[in-house]
């Protein structure tokens, strides 16, 4: 198994997927431990408008951790048969192992329920 986690500075989740500076790809064992750990930078802009979904989906990720997230973009990873894990914080390497431990449940959270950044107060992803 593969899971992505959109990543910005100091190894913490983005809260808005469409604006991380990386994604953090973990590879999984069939026991739930880490095994390797690989970085894919994230194409700038809009995620529901990038080709990411399907770069992940090449990769083999199954799962994706994620902040704040917008529907067109969940839609366009569901697509691909990424599962959306929302409302995640914290530090991508303990986020990942609390959800191997079964700890982490989707948030329901989505970028126009929480405060953007960077001037784009009315950005709304539902395209």
């Amino acid at each position: 198994m593969k899971i992505a986690v959109p990543t910005k500075e100091n190894n913490h989740i983005d809260d808005h997927f469409g604006h991380c500076e990386f994604y953090t790809i973990y590879t999984i064992s069939d026991q739930n431990v880490i095994l390797t750990k690989e970085r894919l930078e994230s194409p700038q802009g809009c995620g529901c408008k990038s080709n990411i979904a399907y770069d992940l989906a090449e990769m083999g990720v199954s799962i994706m951790l994620a902040g704040g997230i917008g529907e067109g973009a969940i839609n366009k990873l569901a697509s691909q048969n990424i599962e959306v894990i929302r409302n995640c914080k914290g530090n991508d390497d303990e986020i990942v192992s609390e959800y191997l431990a079964g700890n982490i449940n989707d948030g329901g959270s989505s970028c126009a329920a929480h405060a953007s950044h960077d001037g784009d107060e009315g950005h709304v992803c539902n395209h």
